[in-house]
């Protein structure tokens, strides 16, 4: 059923309201969304900080509402009965993050359940920088009133109005920066600014990453990213239906967030491997060619994980700043002991693996991996993900980037304690290594 604005009715006439509700608010536009669930009391307060439910706090404290982020918006599953008495009702909020008013947008729409569904478009409103969707409130059981209301200023507004407050990020960094540093240290653009500048298509990625980002303080870090991609003949399907690319789509915000240039380096890799064109803003939808049939024939089709991962090292050895490596792989890995000697003997060197599996099987090894024991710090991480396009993106970053930080904090502590001080040692490693493995 199509709803219109200032409709109301009650839940239960269209949907079994002991069963978990989905409500789903979508935007289409140029601005960067935040979407929030305020749980309000009889006087239209907020219950307590714990029941609002946003970008940065996606659960409720005992579960009743849950919410997940998807490319175009946010999902919440709510346990209506299971909400505390003095929760009244629900107000599904959509604000502007940065510039842009709601006039601007293409769309926003809702749904509840299955059953019901609206739209709006941009000159359904004004100059306001968020949009009161929807209320699910309390009457004689459960009601749905359809606001579809443009509300002058963004999400702090709309906390203040009921009744709760908003961190301002920026504020401790504009006074505690003296202008002076301005020229050494210049403040990074935001994610934000250069994903919107340069790959709007990516835009609903940049607030799980950051919320990720901000949880294990990594917004400052500077390091240079790779994606070295698996294109064995057991890799065929997540070729053909998209997965691979979908995988460049998610990774490039992390290299936009971490290099000063905004860019991922890229390899694939077979039977040998083959170092692509290093993807940026501009280029990422090409990525993965129509042609990867030929790359694949060219560098074979079989897997020597051990020949990219001895490139890898070759590029990132002797670099200044930290590499984070992502290394995509179906499983299937072979040269057992020669992974583990490699890995041992990597682990002085300023890299970071994070070993992904999927779509596939056989990842005892990679298991292995990520409890080496021998290393001089923890290199290695390991997941496996059975649908990589449907991951939330939140869960995906927090994945991603769970495990970087305390190696991060490992290698720089064992750099200062003059650990990774044997030049010599360090110049020899892709000698050593091509000894070791007949390269």
């Amino acid at each position: 059923m199509i709803l219109n604005r200032g409709m109301r009715n009650k839940l239960e006439k269209y949907l079994d309201v002991t069963k978990p509700l989905t409500i789903t608010l979508q935007t289409q536009g140029a601005a960067v969304y935040d979407y929030s669930c305020f749980c309000v009391n009889a006087d239209d307060k907020l219950f307590a900080d714990e029941y609002m439910i946003f970008y940065n706090q996606l659960r409720s404290p005992s579960n009743e509402i849950i919410a997940e982020q998807n490319q175009s918006g946010m999902t919440f599953t709510i346990n209506l009965n299971a909400l505390p008495q003095e929760i009244q009702k629900l107000v599904f909020t959509c604000s502007i993050d940065g510039d842009g008013t709601m006039k601007e947008i293409s769309t926003h729409n809702f749904t509840i359940g299955d059953k019901l569904s609206a739209q709006f478009v941009g000159n359904d409103f004004a100059e306001e920088k968020a949009i009161t969707s929807l209320e699910i409130y309390r009457k004689d059981g459960w009601r749905f009133n359809v606001v579809a209301r443009g509300f002058d200023g963004g999400l702090s507004t709309l906390l203040e109005f009921y009744g709760g407050t908003q961190e301002d990020d920026d504020a401790p960094e504009k006074i505690s920066q003296p202008q002076q540093e301005s020229t050494s240290a210049p403040k990074k653009i935001s994610l934000e600014k250069k994903i919107q500048d340069g790959a709007p298509k990516l835009i609903s990625l940049v607030k799980p990453l950051k919320v990720e980002l901000e949880k294990r303080n990594l917004q400052e870090v500077v390091a240079r990213v790779a994606l070295v991609m698996d294109i064995s003949g057991s890799m065929n399907t997540n070729y053909k239906n998209g997965t691979v690319q979908e995988i460049v789509n998610k990774i490039l915000p992390v290299a936009v967030q971490f290099d000063d240039d905004g860019e991922l380096d890229f390899w694939y890799f077979g039977t040998s491997c083959e170092r692509r064109p290093t993807v940026n803003m501009k280029n990422y939808e090409q990525a993965v060619p129509e042609d990867w049939r030929d790359i694949r024939s060219r560098i074979g089709g079989s897997t020597n994980e051990l020949i990219v991962m001895r490139e890898i090292v070759e590029e990132y050895k002797s670099s200044k700043i930290p590499a984070y490596v992502v290394f995509i792989s179906d499983g299937g890995f072979s040269e057992k002991s020669k992974l583990k000697k490699f890995l041992i003997e990597a682990s002085k060197l300023p890299i970071f693996w994070q070993f992904v599996g999927v779509d596939g099987s056989h990842y005892g090894l990679l298991e292995e991996l990520d409890n080496l024991s021998g290393r001089y710090v923890d290199n290695t991480n390991f997941f496996a993900l059975n649908d990589f396009r449907n991951v939330p993106n939140e869960k995906l970053y927090s994945l991603l980037l769970n495990e970087f930080p305390q190696w991060l904090k490992a290698y720089n502590a064992g750099k200062s304690a003059g650990k990774f001080t044997d030049n010599a040692q360090e110049k020899s490693f892709g000698d050593r290594v091509k000894s070791m493995f007949g390269f």
